[in-house]
């Protein structure tokens, strides 16, 4: 039996503090998932509190599962693990009959789930939960209680931090479809004899107060006097779905530009705002000016976003601006500002607000050798994690002779 306690330890803790990690990589995408629920529940109340919520569950899951691999408070652990789980595996049913979400983002973006594969999981991990629980009381402490709980405080205000630098710097391992050396064109090829999905599209607009619905054939883009307010896409019969199957850009005017973008053999940088609202007005302004310098050095310079008509003219600066779905730019990059810099419709380079290279970077025989460079990953990110990598390989490795060190003290008293 004992041996069946340290396999359900390292199964439990291996497979919460797994989804902690992969959901921590890319916090803001755990908070656009929790506001997909929100919407599917009727809690629309909770979405100003959507990215804490996330950072605050991330947290709890990695900690949860810490704790039980490590041993450092491992009772608080186990009930940790089993209250988590008795709240997310009737979720996951519910989810599973009545599909109000397709993936529940248990693992993030790191491993795709469908409802009823999550369901699956939960009542496997359920059996693994229940042996710990049913011998919870033979859990002894591996250091004095202070010691531990210090050490528990510890890890947890590193893997905050840990989740807020990936907030801030974008993901340090990218498993969104939209990532560095994916051309674009190829990843939206619908392989031969597969059916694709069939979507309605339809755009909403306002002309003297009257708010009408269009679709693709009927949208009035030759009559100035309506306003665009938002578009929509509905699915109607599902296909095959390859891997980036929704990137659309169109200008204001109403004119496709997809595929001239994409074909591009020069360089094409897209300033991606979701909601110009809910940008910070001074990362708006200083992609504004990058935008100025790429024109002026020959460089294709967009600005994509899924803000309403109003917004769009408030922010008419001269630069071309281009709607696409909200939930596309949320895929291509978790930032608002975000850039994307594409060639022939490849992506070169992909960076956040906080990560943009200054403007002097961008230059019209700018290297890809300098465009490499550009795009590497934040210092700042790479050095924390390894450091907090270091720090838990040590206090997990030392795990087992605070065990025996502690079963001797005993054994001595």
């Amino acid at each position: 039996m004992k041996i069946i306690r340290i396999i359900s330890r390292i199964i439990v803790g291996l497979v919460f503090m797994f989804s902690g990690t992969v959901k921590a990589v890319d916090p803001l995408g755990s908070a656009y998932k929790f506001s997909d629920y929100f919407l599917a529940f009727h809690l629309e109340f909770l979405q100003p509190f959507a990215l804490l919520l996330a950072i605050v569950l991330i947290a709890a899951e990695f900690i949860a599962g810490f704790s039980v691999l490590s041993g450092y408070r491992q009772k608080t652990g186990i009930w940790g693990v089993m209250i988590l789980m008795c709240i997310f595996t009737p979720l996951t049913l519910i989810l599973a009959v009545t599909n109000p979400v397709s993936d529940c983002g248990c693992f993030g973006d790191a491993i795709k789930l469908t409802n009823w594969q999550t369901f699956g999981k939960n009542i496997i991990l359920m059996i693994f939960v229940l042996i710990l629980f049913a011998k919870r009381k033979q859990a002894t402490d591996r250091s004095a209680p202070l010691r531990e709980w210090m050490i528990i405080s510890a890890v947890t205000i590193l893997f905050i931090i840990f989740s807020l630098l990936n907030l801030r710097y974008l993901q340090l391992f990218d498993f969104l479809p939209y990532k560095n050396g994916v051309n674009i064109p190829e990843k939206m090829i619908i392989p031969e004899g597969k059916a694709a999905d069939e979507y309605l599209t339809t755009f909403l607009y306002e002309k003297e107060g009257e708010i009408k619905e269009f679709t693709l054939e009927n949208y009035p883009a030759d009559d100035s006097s309506w306003k665009f307010i938002d578009q929509k896409s509905v699915l109607i019969k599902k296909g095959y779905q390859p891997p980036i199957h929704d990137f659309s850009l169109t200008t204001t005017d109403g004119e496709n530009i997809t595929d001239s973008v994409l074909a591009d053999p020069g360089y094409t940088l897209l300033m991606i705002s979701t909601k110009f609202k809910d940008a910070d007005q001074t990362r708006l302004d200083e992609g504004f000016e990058l935008g100025a310098r790429c024109l002026s050095e020959g460089i294709s310079f967009y600005i994509v976003t899924a803000s309403a008509s109003d917004e769009i003219t408030s922010y008419n600066n001269g630069l071309k601006i281009c709607i696409a779905d909200e939930t596309t730019l949320k895929t291509m990059v978790r930032a608002n500002p975000g850039y994307l810099l594409l060639k022939e419709g490849t992506i070169k380079g992909k960076w956040s607000w906080a990560t943009i290279p200054p403007e002097d970077k961008f230059t019209r025989d700018v290297s890809v050798k300098q465009i490499e460079r550009m795009n590497n990953k934040s210092m700042v990110l790479i050095v924390y994690s390894v450091s907090l990598s270091v720090i838990l390989i040590v206090l997990l490795i030392s795990t087992p002779f605070a065990e025996s060190k502690r079963g001797a003290e005993n054994r001595y008293l």
